[in-house]
């Protein structure tokens, strides 16, 4: 993400909240980052020589609960990332209805460029620098870019040998042995899913009828796929960084899912156990893939790749937001003009931190879940958010963005003039 997404981020919060009538107040609130925390991280490399890395870590605002948000390694990772990513996280816990707050950290370096044990000292430095900054009842990391369960654990280790306490709740996304949850690995695709489903549902879509590109192949991409194809939706397109492959009659999800796997390559197969065969496709660009003739496109990749740029030649009807901030500002008023509806990612990806969210209250309570009751719970989160959206939504004749927007809105509003207004005060 470039220097520019926060700012870009502000220009939709107080569009949206401007045509809302939501309080002055309220935005500035939301405007201004409660804390971000920037340091240098040092590390022995295992040649001998020290590195240094810079590290953030920002808890954008608390007043609905401990702040949450995921923690990622990549070279792009700046502060303004940072900060733009937990004001959305801010946003998105307030529309699912999560007593939290949004928050987001992250590293600045290429994690390929580190060995295993490289990557465990960055880690644990990482968390020796961060952890008067957070706690289970202040600020709880999770994963995000290029950071899995493993780093998790090593982060609550960490964490609990410097607090000498035992404490799960601190960090979520860890492995199941450490008071992980079940489902955690799938559940931001998961919520995606359920989000498409609500959409086909409402509007009357066949899932055999209906055609889907999905640019980005990573976690959320992959368990999206998978599920929309086990209800019968047409995924005719995929990508990763490197490309992106279309085949009119449908990709197989799993059998290009074990090829990835295998080969580090994208191709469409269709695989029989570990026999494995191409099928007919035609190899494209990832700006190609936006621009297909497909019913429903899911960004599941990178911020900023619907642009006023390429607003215009977007053909997809329906818009499911997986990446944080695919659709720039400036992109959202081309799309609804173009009668696109977008479902925006605070809603559409919000299945990571509901599910973070359970394996928080699993670790407080020190009782676990089963996958059945997980998946029930992030159904009825995801689709009660989803259903009072597009009510709202039709009842104003506004975009489902600006109607997600609202939702969240509503609910900081009322928690932040809970301490006073200034009409309060000058009585």
């Amino acid at each position: 993400m470039s220097d520019l997404v926060f700012q870009d981020a502000l220009k939709r919060l107080h569009r949206i909240g401007n045509q809302a009538n939501v309080p002055e107040h309220v935005l500035a609130a939301l405007s201004h980052p409660q804390a971000t925390l920037s340091t240098n991280l040092c590390i022995r490399k295992d040649d001998g020589h020290l590195a240094y890395f810079k590290a953030y870590r920002c808890r954008y605002n608390d007043i609905l609960g401990p702040t949450k948000g995921g923690i990622r390694y990549h070279q792009d990772v700046n502060q303004a990332e940072v900060e733009a990513l937990a004001l959305w996280m801010t946003l998105k816990c307030a529309v699912v209805s999560l007593p939290l707050g949004g928050g987001k950290g992250g590293i600045t370096l290429d994690p390929k460029q580190l060995s295993p044990m490289e990557l465990e000292r960055l880690s644990r430095a990482y968390v020796r620098a961060c952890a008067d900054f957070i706690g289970p009842n202040t600020d709880i990391p999770a994963p995000d870019v290029y950071t899995n369960a493993r780093i998790m654990g090593w982060m609550m280790d960490e964490y609990e040998k410097i607090t000498r306490s035992k404490s799960p709740a601190v960090i979520t996304g860890k492995p199941l042995a450490l008071g992980g949850s079940l489902g955690r690995d799938s559940a931001t695709g998961r919520g995606a899913y359920l989000c498409v489903k609500r959409l086909a549902k409402n509007l009357n879509l066949v899932p055999a009828q209906t055609t889907i590109a999905i640019q980005g192949f990573g976690n959320g991409g992959y368990f999206c796929a998978k599920l929309l194809q086990q209800d019968g939706f047409k995924i005719v397109a995929l990508s990763d960084s490197k490309g992106a492959i279309y085949a009119e009659n449908g990709l197989d999800i799993e059998s290009v899912h074990q090829e990835k796997q295998r080969s580090n390559t994208l191709k469409a197969v269709y695989c029989e156990h570990s026999v494995c065969e191409l099928i007919d496709h035609q190899k494209i660009n990832n700006s190609e893939l936006l621009e297909l003739n497909v019913d429903i496109l899911i960004p599941a990749a990178l911020d900023g790749v619907i642009t006023r740029d390429n607003a215009h030649d977007i053909k997809a009807r329906y818009v499911v937001e997986i990446a944080n901030g695919p659709v720039t500002s400036d992109a959202d008023a081309i799309l609804a003009q173009n009668e696109v509806t977008v479902i925006p990612d605070i809603l559409a990806n919000a299945g990571g931190v509901v599910v973070s969210y359970f394996e928080w209250l699993q670790n407080k309570q020190g009782e676990y879940w089963s996958l059945d009751k997980v998946h029930s719970q992030l159904a009825a989160k995801i689709e009660l958010a989803f259903d009072a959206a597009w009510r709202l939504k039709n009842e104003d004749a506004i975009s489902m963005r600006d109607a997600v927007y609202r939702i969240a809105f509503n609910r900081l509003t009322d928690a932040i003039e809970a301490h006073g207004t200034s009409d309060y005060f000058r009585q």
